[in-house]
């Protein structure tokens, strides 16, 4: 059984309706990072869409994340934990840390390929994601 940690989570009943409501929020980032020819939008966009994919999982098994300083990070490692999948954690980990710096340190480079790569990786993790739902 996956264990949620109290000071990051809690117990929470969503309905299926704001569950599919999150995955078609997540789903619409990604069209339009799909849709833009603009780096920092498709990262942006993808980034949005791959906690929103963590929100999804998490609600799931009944919980949702504090909105407190470290949250980002603490959907990316539930959501590759509940996925099975490190690379989730890793890439997860990289966006977030390139966002924060774009955020808040006064911008980062983001180049058309890192993006792309970004945005093919949130495509998959969707995917994944959907077929999870189904199974729990």
């Amino acid at each position: 059984m996956t264990h949620f940690e109290n000071s990051f989570f809690e117990e929470f009943k969503f309905t299926q309706a704001q569950i599919q409501a999150y995955l078609a929020s997540a789903e619409k980032d990604l069209v339009i990072a799909f849709d833009s020819n603009v780096p920092e939008v498709i990262f942006q966009f993808s980034y949005n869409a791959l906690i929103k994919l963590g929100i999804i999982s998490i609600a799931k098994h009944g919980y949702r994340a504090h909105s407190k300083t470290g949250h980002h990070a603490k959907i990316l490692e539930k959501l590759a934990e509940l996925l099975g999948d490190d690379e989730v954690a890793v890439v997860g980990n990289l966006m977030r840390k390139t966002r924060n710096i774009e955020l808040y340190s006064g911008g980062s480079v983001i180049t058309d390929k890192q993006a792309r790569e970004y945005l093919e990786f949130c495509t998959k993790i969707t995917q994944t994601v959907r077929r999870h739902l189904t199974d729990i």
